[in-house]
């Protein structure tokens, strides 16, 4: 094992916590290694003034980080597994995933109110699709805007535009320590999570296997079982972050449920199904709780959103 792992890292305050909680788990079990973080801005970190769902999301947040590992300046990349495409680049594979933080959405407003306190017509920013679809499902009133940048930024633009509210993951919140300016955690009845939300990845090359057996000392069986679920249904709906998918596998001893929806983008038609089933099968799960909802009609809810889109 060599002694300096050169570790890739986007360069926002919450990308630079999870990989340091990475960095300082590793030394535990690598304790003779020494760790160097480099910082690379993504496309996604470069262009804050259009909506994600405009610019598309294929590898928004992780190409320029794969290609420094392809191209050997950096060991492994840390990030957050939704940001990670279900198709990697040739020569790249996923060598760990950590333990999960909460999958779920948070609702913060500067006033306390929780989301059915909000008065009529209450302005809500948030970046995702996904999170927008399912709370106009379940309050047709809200008006939802826009919001990008890091938490420091929409935490500012919670006060600057005046916004009734902000919804953000909690995994977010939590890593940075903002945990006292949740007001409500949003029941996953109302608004299923991103697939692979609350948990890390770490990208690695096929090839090296040295780096991987390193990384697997940190990873947490039952968060990779339930997120090899979750990305098994992503796939095979052909789904993005950008596209108002919501998903979410958990644990029971050694039973998996899996819980997922689609939902057009004015929440007015909205499919959702859940499976169990053994975790070895976490995979074969995953795609066929996709088949299902695809049977069921979320085959025509995706060519819609795409077609609203501009796709």
């Amino acid at each position: 094992m060599k002694k300096e792992i050169i570790v890739g890292t986007r360069e926002s305050n919450l990308a630079m916590c999870q990989t340091n909680w990475v960095v300082e788990n590793l030394k535990q079990h690598y304790p003779d290694c020494t760790f160097k973080v480099v910082k690379i801005k993504t496309q996604g970190d470069k262009i804050l003034d259009v909506a994600l769902s405009k610019i598309g999301d294929k590898g928004l947040f992780t190409k320029e980080l794969e290609l420094a590992m392809l191209e050997k300046e950096i060991d492994f990349a840390v990030h957050s597994m939704k940001d990670l495409p279900t198709k990697l680049p040739d020569g790249l594979t996923i060598g760990a995933i950590c333990q999960r933080e909460s999958p779920a959405d948070v609702l913060i407003t500067p006033n306390g109110k929780k989301i059915d306190q909000l008065p009529k017509g209450a302005r809500v920013g948030t970046s995702s699709l996904r999170r927008s679809a399912q709370l106009l499902k379940y309050r047709s009133d809200l008006k939802l805007e826009s919001l990008r940048g890091n938490i420091n930024t929409r935490m500012k633009k919670l006060q600057i535009e005046q916004l009734d509210g902000i919804v953000l993951a909690a995994a977010g919140i939590t890593r940075v320590g903002w945990e006292e300016h949740i007001t409500q955690y949003i029941p996953y009845e109302i608004c299923l999570p991103a697939v692979g939300q609350g948990a890390l990845g770490i990208e690695i090359r096929e090839d090296d296997n040295e780096i991987l057996q390193m990384v697997k000392s940190i990873e947490d069986k039952d968060t990779y079982s339930a997120i090899t679920a979750e990305r098994a249904l992503m796939k095979k709906l052909e789904g993005g972050c950008q596209v108002p998918i919501g998903a979410l596998g958990q644990l029971h001893d050694t039973t998996l449920h899996l819980e997922a929806t689609v939902v057009s983008l004015d929440g007015t038609k909205a499919i959702r199904l859940d499976i169990e089933g053994p975790v070895e099968r976490a995979a074969e799960l995953g795609d066929e709780l996709a088949n299902r909802l695809l049977e069921n009609g979320a085959d025509k809810i995706l060519e819609q959103v795409r077609k609203e889109n501009g796709e």
